[in-house]
């Protein structure tokens, strides 16, 4: 898929998922959410090639421009939408899946057991459609299954299944119904469960 089909495709997704989103022209030129991730492919593309310092710098001056700390190193997939970003942090060895929806002051942050160990998976691993609410912390190398919703302000440092909702400080996994997080999406609700 080439740039330009890419940069469509995530203003396609934030115009789906932001009802203020009034034109193209005004998701390019005003979502930093959207600048942060276009930031992330360029610097992750440096990462990757094996420039770390100035992948690194163009972290930092996105980070600068939008208040978003998007690590090189992570992996991110296709499709992710940053909604009012400011103060959100996804660490060096975070996986984020496709059609992932963040809010602000979210933190895909590092914790180890044993003290610091480079190359060590010490960030989250978010399964594609997974939405996190406004300053949820989801800490250390833990799975959220594909399809979950963490709530606001959720600190979650334990795994959960698919099509979780996640809640609290410790986040405890709340009981839910599968057709209430697909029709709440406005996908196809399915019979499944």
């Amino acid at each position: 898929m080439g740039v330009i089909s890419r940069i469509r495709e995530d203003m396609a997704m934030a115009r789906a998922h932001d009802p203020a989103a009034r034109s193209n022209v005004e998701v390019f030129l005003a979502y930093s959410g959207l600048h942060a991730v276009w930031s992330y492919r360029i610097a992750h593309r440096m990462w990757v090639a094996g420039f770390h310092l100035p992948a690194r710098l163009v972290s930092q001056f996105t980070r600068f421009l939008t208040g978003i700390e998007i690590h090189p190193g992570a992996r991110v997939g296709r499709r992710l939408f940053i909604d009012h970003g400011m103060g959100v942090v996804i660490g060096e060895t975070a996986d984020v899946g496709d059609d992932v929806m963040l809010y602000h002051g979210v933190t895909l942050g590092g914790k180890t057991r044993h003290g610091v160990v480079r190359g060590e998976k010490r960030h989250p691993t978010l399964g594609d459609g997974v939405t996190i609410g406004a300053g949820a912390k989801v800490l250390g190398p833990i799975t959220i299954g594909a399809w979950s919703t963490i709530g606001a302000n959720a600190v979650v440092t334990r795994d959960a299944p698919p099509k979780s909702l996640l809640l609290g400080i410790p986040a405890t996994i709340q009981p839910v119904r599968t057709q209430t997080i697909e029709g709440a999406r406005g996908l196809p609700v399915s019979d499944e469960d």
